[in-house]
């Protein structure tokens, strides 16, 4: 379980140790190994460490011949490291990342097209037109609501994202930072998509004013309102059905006006040492068994075959989930990105 300071640490075999995976997210800036063995391969990924520790132990389980170095952050950190790293790439695979964030020129610069077996099962709407990246899965903006803080405060159940301006709502919200988050910035996105930019940035300098904090990741706004630290945590809709599971008292809410969402994509890198392993990794992502998988964990999963969890159902998440999805422009949020966060740190952050 040794790892150098900065480096990936190899998660073979105790992948399934959520401690293992948490480890990962301390690391800083390093170096690519100067060796990398035959069938190891390094990762880069912003699924969820829960998320991410469950799938590598289903390739494991497939691959145990394969040693994975993975290093997990969040979206907009992931985002900067790799722009850091662009003249020499240190991983040979980008695995489950925002597509908004994916589809940045400066990114898809780095990466070579690859047609990985089972490709005929994405939608060719999910996928890369010139086969540098696919999306397999996704996330969407829900909010978690604390029922007891609700009852005590005598509050009302918030229907919308417009429900959210209520003066009862002050100090009880809180949201992802979209800085560093990517729900936080679907979010923002989806907002200013919805109603345009001038009354989306009037919306979101009002909501503002109800906000208690800006936490840097997606889950955690989730986390601290089932703890009961706040009323509702803007957060994303796997979280919410993963916290009613544990017997958190909260009602998951699909905002009315439509659920931000997001794809994650993954996609090979030019400078991969390991580009054939590299290629059995993506490869297995699309296999019967990954699919399986992710119907547990995700709430959008675009490859074929699988079904919806009854949990998920029961939790509120509509069969049809497409009904309530926010049709995104993700090449407006990847183009204009930078802007509205500069605008967003000017205006909102604190």
């Amino acid at each position: 379980m040794k790892s150098n300071y900065g480096e990936p640490m190899n998660m073979n075999k105790i992948v399934s140790s959520f401690f293992c995976i948490a480890l990962v997210l301390t690391l800083s800036l390093g170096a690519w190994p100067s060796h990398a063995q035959a069938n190891e391969i390094t990762v880069y990924t912003s699924y969820e460490e829960d998320e991410a520790a469950a799938f590598l132990d289903a390739f494991y389980r497939d691959n145990p011949d394969i040693s994975v170095n993975l290093l997990r952050l969040s979206t907009g950190d992931l985002h900067a490291r790799m722009l850091a790293e662009s003249s020499n790439p240190r991983h040979d695979v980008i695995w489950g990342w925002a597509v908004t964030n994916m589809v940045d020129p400066r990114i898809m610069d780095m990466l070579e097209p690859y047609q990985p077996e089972g490709i005929h099962k994405v939608p060719a709407r999910f996928r890369d037109a010139g086969n540098k990246w696919f999306a397999k899965t996704g996330y969407m903006a829900a909010f978690c609501v604390n029922n007891e803080i609700l009852k005590r405060k005598n509050l009302p159940m918030p229907a919308s994202w417009e429900d959210l301006l209520r003066p009862e709502f002050k100090g009880e919200v809180v949201m992802p930072n979209p800085a560093s988050s990517g729900t936080g910035y679907l979010m923002i996105a989806s907002i200013l998509q919805m109603k345009g930019e001038e009354e989306g940035w009037e919306y979101l300098e009002k909501l503002d004013n109800n906000i208690a904090q800006y936490i840097k990741s997606g889950s955690r706004p989730c986390n601290a309102a089932s703890a009961g630290e706040f009323a509702v945590g803007a957060s994303f809709a796997l979280r919410a059905i993963k916290n009613i599971e544990e017997g958190f008292p909260i009602t998951m809410v699909i905002p009315s006006e439509g659920a931000g969402n997001e794809l994650e994509a993954t996609g090979l890198m030019k400078t991969s040492r390991n580009k054939e392993t590299a290629k059995r990794f993506i490869d297995w992502t699309l296999s019967e068994k990954a699919v399986n998988e992710y119907y547990k964990w995700k709430e959008i999963v675009t490859v074929e075959g699988g079904a919806m969890p009854q949990n998920f159902i029961q939790a509120g998440l509509p069969q049809d989930i497409g009904s309530v999805m926010v049709d995104m422009d993700f090449p407006w949020s990847s183009a204009n990105r930078d802007r509205i966060l500069d605008e967003w740190q000017t205006k909102l952050e604190r």
